[in-house]
């Protein structure tokens, strides 16, 4: 009888399963290609910023996108108001590094990642400029 109420009352799966294991995946991706993972899921009162990393003096703030199906394609959800929230949360982790700035850009990694197969990876160096 225990088993079959555990079957039942099973904790539920994270609600976005596939992002997080996306975002597992392009950090894995971003450190085979040389870059430091400095901060996963960075946060504060202007935004959120899935990974950023150093490649060289070159602060990056990525963007990630995991999708199941490439229609529409992950890296076109970046658009003008996620690029502009993601300018908000970089300039507001920048801010903390007083003047002179290290040198900052956007990437954006695309994930499709259909279920049962392999994931496809789309790395997209300086995506974007800042939006102010």
């Amino acid at each position: 009888m225990l088993d079959w109420m555990t079957k039942w009352f099973k904790p539920a799966p994270p609600r976005d399963a596939l992002g997080h294991r996306g975002e597992n995946m392009a950090a894995r991706h971003l450190r085979n290609q040389g870059y430091k993972i400095i901060e996963r899921n960075f946060r504060c009162e202007v935004g959120e910023v899935d990974i950023i990393a150093r490649e060289g003096k070159t602060l990056v703030f990525v963007e990630v996108k995991t999708r199941a199906y490439d229609d529409p394609m992950p890296e076109d959800q970046v658009n003008e108001v996620k690029r502009h929230q993601l300018t908000k949360a970089a300039r507001y982790y920048l801010s903390r590094y007083g003047t002179p700035q290290p040198p900052a850009r956007f990437d954006v990694v695309a994930i499709v990642w259909p279920s049962g197969r392999d994931p496809q990876i789309r790395h997209t160096p300086d995506a974007f400029e800042a939006t102010f």
